[in-house]
């Protein structure tokens, strides 16, 4: 699977050569910045004469396909660094100059003392494909006559700064993808159209669940009144989750003094997503004014909860006969996004952590990672997610700078957390270099229904924030001793989750999360007030019930639960009151004909206990 994954990255990369090459021919003054393959394709940066549009990408795809016909070769050659140089300011491509120079910089270029004995100069690699020349290190297929002309497509146009720093010329990038057979092109543009279609951005603003406005804030949620429904339902469910587990509930404050951030270490590890103090020893009035502050308080709005909950421990000293301490906590939390990378629910600025911290002796570490691991799985399952990818994030042992703690309370936290992913049977991925700061972690990278991953739950170790708190308990033998700390968050955010959940429902949620589980449709005026009181049956066993008097046709309002994704739609006319029964319609499954009330009442309260 890995080498078949290598080539197509390689004739991936190789198709981004070929699209600049393209570019060329259209645009002679073409400059170019970098072409790297992703997921599923390629991408390729130009600074271009003028702004590209969607018309320009099938001419694009044409001058490609007519290259890959001409069965090129993909030629390497090294050049002495001034040489390569020279080439790139001849034809005036200055951001290969300046990558060159980089290079250069960084040490990262070879030298070849057979090809270049004099001075054993620094050498670039170089790929040229026809007329087109490329700084690169490859490696690149044979010839362009290994590349399927009918299976790949240019997909979209979008803006991307030199570099990525906002300080730089916003280039234009054009996206790709590459197969290695048309019906693989094919299945994937097919995915993509079943993927648009359940964008949450897109059904959350035609199902009314929530709002994300510029006069806010952009990242800043808004939840419409079904979906605050739907988050009620979820946090409630949760709530009742936790207490069954053995948590308590803790509060904290959105704020905390630079003072709390420094002594965890937040300050120094998590600066690049905080936002930055905000002084508080004046009021807004104050300062239009111009009145100077009598005193200096500099406040951070909280990233994170842990420095909260590690003081509420400290509050008074505790024995080794009260621990584990499991304390969860639904907050909000707010963290720096660069505005570009800003997306939907998946990418904001303020969002809910469904967070909690256990504190426990280290005789007892190993049970409670275990039992997070089971209570992270039981919730993925009861959402519908039963597929995932598990990777073990660790310390990079080559850039020991970027943590915090001593290489023992490393190794030791790194191998009690993989023997319980071991011993609960985990199939996970290695991470090197992406733990926490302050500890190893586990994360469940949940798959939807497309078989795409997301981010959401994760599992943390900790053996720094209690020595920074100076937290400690009185052991079995009566001496003063340093606990572990341990984060996790089941959903990760409510936000993410949320949107998530709505793609892999495609909106049309189970019936026990559906913030309007039923709708009932009176087919005339006469017929309101029946329905009205099956609604009011409904009610009385908590089912959530909506009765459409709209002045519509039955059949406009049939459309319109569909549309909303009601589970059930109960039609109510002249049999239906004769009969004291309601007419049933599912949602994508059509009429399921006449029931009577009780039977159909028993019926969705046996989903709503088995959450379907």
């Amino acid at each position: 699977m890995e080498n078949k994954q290598n080539k197509m990255d390689v004739l991936r990369h190789s198709l981004s050569h070929i699209l600049a090459a393209a570019v060329l021919e259209l645009f002679p003054k073409a400059k170019f910045g970098i072409g790297p393959t992703i997921d599923d394709g390629f991408y390729y940066d130009f600074d271009l004469p003028r702004p590209l549009t969607p018309e320009d990408l099938p001419i694009i795809e044409e001058k490609m396909r007519a290259l890959i016909k001409q069965n090129l070769a993909f030629k390497q050659e090294e050049l002495a660094v001034a040489k390569a140089t020279a080439l790139f300011q001849k034809t005036k491509q200055n951001y290969k100059v300046e990558l060159i120079k980089e290079l250069s910089a960084q040490g990262q270029v070879t030298s070849d003392k057979k090809k270049l004995t004099t001075n054993h100069l620094p050498l670039v690699t170089l790929y040229k494909t026809g007329s087109f020349v490329d700084l690169c290190r490859g490696p690149h297929i044979k010839s362009t006559n290994e590349i399927p002309v009918d299976a790949f497509k240019l997909m979209k146009i979008s803006g991307a700064y030199w570099r990525g720093s906002e300080k730089n010329k916003m280039l234009q990038r054009i996206y790709g993808t590459a197969w290695k057979s048309k019906t693989d092109l094919e299945s994937y543009l097919k995915r993509i159209e079943e993927a648009e279609k359940r964008d949450h951005r897109k059904l959350g603003k035609e199902l009314e669940l929530f709002l994300i406005d510029p006069t806010v804030g952009m990242g800043l949620v808004m939840w419409q009144p079904k979906g605050a429904l739907l988050w009620h339902i979820m946090e409630e469910f949760w709530y009742k989750e936790h207490l069954k587990n053995g948590y308590e509930l803790v509060r904290s404050p959105h704020i905390g003094s630079r003072q709390l951030w420094e002594t965890s270490g937040h300050w120094g590890f998590y600066a690049d997503s905080m936002y930055p103090p905000m002084e508080v020893g004046r009021s807004l009035d104050e300062v239009k004014a111009g009145k100077k502050a009598t005193s200096k308080e500099e406040y951070l709005i909280k990233a994170m909860n842990c420095p909260f909950h590690l003081l509420i421990c400290n509050a008074r000293l505790r024995s080794y006969k009260e621990l584990p301490l499991r304390w969860a906590e639904s907050a909000a939390v707010y963290r720096y996004e660069k505005s570009g990378e800003l997306s939907g629910l998946t990418r904001v600025r303020g969002f809910t952590q469904d967070d909690a911290h256990i504190i426990c002796t280290k005789s007892q570490v190993k049970e409670e990672l275990k039992r997070v691991i089971d209570f992270i799985l039981y919730m993925l399952g009861i959402f519908g997610f039963k597929d995932y990818a598990i990777y073990l994030s660790l310390r990079d042992p080559k850039n020991k700078a970027k943590y915090a703690g001593d290489d023992e309370g490393w190794k030791f936290t790194e191998r009690v957390l993989e023997e319980a992913a071991k011993e609960k049977g985990l199939v996970y991925q290695t991470d090197i270099g992406e733990a926490a700061f302050y500890g190893p972690k586990l994360d469940f990278k949940i798959k939807d229904c497309l078989g795409r991953e997301w981010q959401c739950s994760t599992l943390q170790f900790d053996f720094n924030m209690p020595e920074k708190f100076d937290v400690t308990f009185i052991n079995d033998q009566g001496k003063k001793e340093r606990p572990y700390m341990l984060h996790r968050a089941l959903f990760g955010s409510f936000e993410r989750f949320i949107g998530v959940l709505i793609e892999h429902y495609a909106g049309a949620f189970p019936v026990w999360l559906a913030p309007e589980q039923i709708w009932i449709l009176p087919v005339g005026s006469r017929h309101e007030d029946y329905a009205k009181q099956v609604a009011d049956k409904l009610r009385q066993d908590d089912i959530r019930v909506i009765v459409k008097s709209d002045n519509e046709t039955i059949g406009k309002k049939i459309r319109d639960g569909e549309n909303q994704k009601i589970p059930y739609l109960l039609i109510v006319g002249d049999k239906e009151i004769s009969a004291d029964s309601v007419a049933v319609r599912e949602h994508d499954k059509g009429d399921l004909g006449p029931m009577k009330l009780d039977k159909f009442t028993e019926k969705i309260l046996g989903e709503i206990k088995n959450k379907n």
